[in-house]
């Protein structure tokens, strides 16, 4: 099943629904994708069917209670940056207003030169702290503020710095998490070309490690970590500039694309 969030043309009110083909077909009962996630229910949408390509998709869970990060987690991405593979996960944190729509645009901080994409396998947690399924997301990060601050909050939280979705595909319709093509394009530029088979700490090892401090909760995502080709590791380094566009795609899973908007100020 594909939960997504949805605004049918010609509404502002925001619905669930469940992504078949080039339709999305409306949760007739007006749950939402958090309830979904919560009770497990998977019993097919039955209300208003919509054409996919007429609604505006919102982030599947608009606001997530946590969304943690995991650093350095393909050892490709680790080679590239010249660091060492980590002996655990490395763990930050984005903050809930971090999450944007899959295709909205996102404003750079007037505070931010150097804005980097992190094209990411996104896990997202259902009912007693289990993977309930996974998405696409842009782990958007300020890699000068990465560098000169201790801690990444600033570089990693700011708002919107998380556009996810398109909606959330359930753990039955995703065979092995661990062997799935992971794209990225610039300006229709490929950039990042890879597989989470090469991730360092997979899926569950992540949710572990976690769930071993923290109770994880319906909602909550975890973005797993960047294959190589991120801008920075670049030779020059190439940042996101205002009018740039990025496209991530996961074998799937479907595909994110946001335009980078003028300084937010």
């Amino acid at each position: 099943m594909k939960l997504a969030t949805f605004v049918a043309a010609g509404s502002d009110t925001p619905l669930a629904g469940e992504v078949r083909g080039d339709a999305i077909v409306a949760f007739a009962d007006g749950t939402t994708v958090l309830d979904r996630l919560t009770s497990g229910d998977r019993t097919p949408a039955d209300g208003p069917t919509h054409d996919l390509a007429d609604v505006r998709l919102l982030a599947p869970v608009p606001r997530p209670r946590a969304i943690f990060g995991i650093g350095l987690n393909y050892a490709a991405h680790a080679a590239e940056t010249g660091q060492q593979v980590p002996e655990a996960p490395i763990v930050f944190m984005k903050l809930p207003s971090s999450s944007v729509p899959p295709n909205d645009d996102v404003a750079i901080p007037a505070v931010v030169r150097r804005l980097d994409y992190e094209g990411e396998l996104a896990v997202v947690i259902g009912a007693g702290g289990a993977v309930a399924g996974y998405a696409v997301a842009d782990d958007l990060s300020a890699r000068d503020l990465q560098k000169r601050e201790r801690q990444w909050t600033r570089a990693k939280g700011f708002d919107r710095s998380c556009p996810w979705g398109p909606w959330i595909t359930t753990t039955d319709e995703v065979a092995d998490p661990h062997a799935l093509a992971l794209r990225t394009w610039v300006n229709g530029e490929p950039r990042q070309d890879s597989s989470t088979s090469d991730l360092i700490f997979g899926v569950q090892q992540v949710v572990d490690f976690l769930s071993e401090a923290i109770t994880l909760e319906p909602g909550d995502l975890i973005l797993t970590g960047t294959p190589p080709g991120v801008g920075q590791a670049m030779d020059p380094p190439r940042f996101l500039t205002g009018g740039d566009r990025v496209r991530i795609e996961i074998e799937g899973l479907g595909a994110i694309e946001h335009a980078i908007a003028d300084v937010a100020m």
